[in-house]
């Protein structure tokens, strides 16, 4: 076993797949590759998987994941409908409309899951901008990056988990997670530069996060209630949602539950008003407009 090779844990029937981010004589820190779980093990616990490249994780061709996915894109056909008989019923023959879909500022720990969510953002035509940050660098890069990029959504993720190495497992301290701390510093830095929750909607947290945590340093949404594992692209997921929602309506649970691959046992959170914005008559030059 090396560094970078991926395995999977024997003594939990090699349900998921891991890449080996650290190693010394005997054990391994593990970073899921299509769960945003950190774990560690001993290497004679670890099984090799071979014959797999790493451009398929997150694999989104899964069927939930894919299900999600298509539920993303037909959410998107079905607003530019909406605007379609809006424009044709209500305005002037032949005006045309622009779109201003909410911005985000998408802050990840594990580089191939930042590259797939970035392409999945392309894909969406989402305006995106995304950081690889170590968890523990979240809060003081937010510091930085906020007011030079000024986004709608800010999504902090990366790898969490339970320390289950510990005597007595408190599930309500944030010293028994690996990274909620880090992500609930991330927040509140969030929070303060903008109060607002309409106004800057906060995805936050990994595989097993301190749910309550976060939300109460000032996110909108967060995993993970049940201390369950999430899908790498959860987080991406309900940041799309939040784009593409009109600033006249809310983002809540209800509509949420079935976007995400994990639902409301992976994140939860409160009704939060959308970001997108329609414009006309359609603009050539603006830089954040959709064709459409």
């Amino acid at each position: 076993m090396r560094q970078g090779d991926l395995a999977t844990r024997k003594s939990y029937g090699n349900d998921i797949i891991f890449r080996i981010q650290e190693i010394d004589t005997t054990w391994a820190i593990l970073r899921g590759v299509d769960f945003r779980l950190l774990a560690d093990a001993p290497i004679t616990d670890l099984t090799r998987v071979t014959a797999v490249r790493d451009s398929d994780f997150p694999r989104v061709n899964l069927p939930r994941v894919g299900e999600t996915i298509r539920s993303i894109r037909q959410f998107r056909q079905e607003l530019y409908q909406l605007n379609d008989n809006l424009v044709r019923n209500k305005l002037p023959e032949n005006t045309q409309y622009f779109e201003m879909p909410g911005k985000i500022l998408h802050l990840d720990g594990d580089p191939n899951y930042l590259r797939k969510s970035m392409n999945l953002y392309g894909e969406l035509r989402i305006p995106a901008e995304g950081f690889y940050v170590s968890e523990s660098q979240m809060a003081v890069t937010l510091q930085r990056l906020l007011p030079q990029v000024k986004p709608d959504i800010v999504v902090v993720t990366g790898h969490d988990g339970l320390l289950k190495n510990r005597k007595k497992l408190d599930v309500h301290q944030l010293d028994s997670y690996k990274n909620s701390l880090h992500f609930v510093r991330a927040v509140q830095v969030a929070r303060q530069y903008q109060s607002n929750r309409d106004a800057l909607t906060i995805v936050a947290g990994a595989c097993q996060s301190h749910f309550e945590a976060l939300l109460q340093a000032g996110a909108n949404f967060a995993s993970s209630p049940a201390r369950v594992l999430i899908h790498a692209l959860d987080p991406l997921c309900i940041a799309a949602k939040a784009s593409y929602t009109s600033i006249r309506d809310t983002v809540s649970m209800a509509d949420l539950a079935g976007v995400t691959v994990t639902g409301l046992d992976g994140v939860g959170g409160i009704e939060t008003r959308g970001s997108y914005r329609m414009g006309v008559p359609r603009l050539v030059n603006l830089t954040a407009e959709a064709t459409v």
